[in-house]
Formats: structure tokens, C-alpha cells, sequence
């Protein structure tokens, strides 16, 4: 009995929240007018499957909780970009043992934002086999047929990108799948019809024209960094970091 209780806990539906009030929030995060507000619970899955964590030169409080010695030159990004690598199990080097946060109300920005819940909204897997069991469990609710609308239409974003890179500028549109799923998010809105439902923008429009609205979408909200530390541009092909072996993880660049 204590097994299956156990085997229900890992792999049972979990409350994601409203969606219509999930993506409002979701967005202002990724605008930066606030943090992401997720119900982990115990799990730390994002923590310790072998992440990178960029830390921008303007996030003093985080700078200033950071061991120096754990962070290293963000590759290919101006002078005071940084890279917070992992230790040899792949967790972040600032986890305790119980899985929680050191400088939690200091932590860094791509951590503010990240919201394992984007890829429940995209219907698209995560990079990493524990936080894709953890989306898959994610289950919205719905207060009326526009908030479904919604949902449809951050999926039909991430199909349309997925499907459509050469109608993008040199081709480059998110290969790392928080990306996607951000880029998504932030695009849903081209993707909406009059009057509330999902619309497929292929039939009403180019798909040149679909493409340049996702740019335009995307652009709205400026750098800020989506997920994992990656801006989630499109048109622009982030170098994110390799992941060499050793202790600690240092990216290459």
C-alpha cells in the first residue's frame, strides 16, 4: 500500500492553476515586472539535472551572495555576464541537502523566471527526462472557452516555430525546448482570432506574415532571459554552453 501511494505521488495529475491567469502572470515575469510563482512542492528538478545559470551584471543581490570562485565568464556575452555551472551530480552548487535554495531570496533572475509549467502550456517535452515527468503532470483549469482559446493558441505557436525555422531570419528559431516553449508563450497572441477562439493564421494569412508577428511578439518583451538563462530570441541562435565532464562545470568559450 505505501508503494502505491508513493508510485501516485510521483506520477499523479498536479494543480497548475488557472490558465488565463497562469499566462498573464507568466508573462509579466518574462517582461520582468515580477517572479515566477511556481508550486514545487519538494521537487527541485530544475535544479539538479545539469543546468547552466547565467547571472547578468545588474543582479547585485545575487552577485553579492555568490561564491566568485563558483562562476565563470558567460561565453560569447559581454564583459560581466556570468555562468553559474553545476557540481558533479548535476545539482546547482548553492542546493542543500534537502533540495532547497541557499540564497533563495537573493537567487538569480533566470531562476526567478523559469516555470517548468511552459512546456504543459506548449505541449512540448523539456531538455531534461525529470523536468519533462514533472510538466507532464501539470494540469490547467479553464474559467471559460476563451481561456481554452488561450491554451490552444500558445500550442499552436510552438507547432507553427517548430515547423516553419526558414520563414525566420537566417533561419534561427529556438533549439533548446524552454525556448520554444517561451517563445511560445510570448507569441500566443498572433495566434488568437477575432472574437476570442484559436485561429490558425496560416489560412488567414502568409506564413511570412505569421512569422514576422512572432518576431514582432517576441520583441515586445525585450532580453529578458526566459528560461535556463537563454533570451529566447528569434532570429538570433543563442551560444548557450557546453557541458564538459569535471568538477565543476565550466562552459567552454
Amino acid at each position: 500500500m505505501v508503494a502505491s501511494v508513493s508510485a501516485h505521488k510521483d506520477t499523479g495529475p498536479l494543480p497548475a492553476g488557472e490558465f488565463s491567469a497562469w499566462l498573464r502572470e507568466m508573462r509579466a515575469a518574462l517582461a520582468g515586472a515580477a517572479d515566477s510563482d511556481v508550486p514545487c512542492g519538494d521537487c527541485c528538478a530544475c535544479c539538479s539535472t545539469s543546468h547552466f545559470v547565467h547571472v547578468d551584471p545588474d543582479e547585485q543581490q545575487t552577485l553579492a551572495v555568490l561564491p566568485r570562485e563558483l562562476t565563470f565568464p558567460a561565453p560569447g556575452a559581454p564583459a560581466g555576464h556570468l555562468v553559474l555551472p553545476y557540481d558533479s551530480r548535476g545539482r546547482c552548487p548553492l542546493l542543500d541537502e534537502r533540495g532547497r535554495c541557499a540564497v533563495y531570496d537573493r537567487r538569480p533572475r533566470t531562476c526567478r523566471v523559469y516555470d517548468c509549467r511552459v512546456f504543459a502550456a506548449a505541449g512540448s517535452p523539456a531538455d531534461r527526462e525529470p523536468i519533462s515527468r514533472r510538466a507532464a503532470r501539470w494540469e490547467f483549469t479553464y474559467a471559460d472557452e476563451a481561456a481554452r482559446a488561450e491554451h490552444e493558441a500558445v500550442r499552436a505557436a510552438a507547432r507553427f516555430v517548430r515547423e516553419n525555422a526558414t520563414l525566420f531570419p537566417g533561419g534561427a528559431v529556438p533549439e533548446d525546448p524552454a525556448q520554444l516553449a517561451v517563445l511560445a508563450v510570448k507569441a500566443a497572441g498572433a495566434f488568437v482570432a477575432d472574437g476570442g477562439k484559436t485561429g490558425d493564421p496560416a489560412l488567414a494569412t502568409s506564413g511570412a506574415e505569421t512569422a514576422r508577428a512572432v518576431v514582432e511578439a517576441a520583441e515586445r518583451f525585450g532580453s529578458t532571459p526566459g528560461s535556463r538563462g537563454e533570451s529566447s530570441r528569434v532570429g538570433e541562435r543563442a551560444d548557450a554552453p557546453k557541458e564538459p565532464a569535471g568538477r565543476p562545470r565550466k562552459p567552454h568559450g
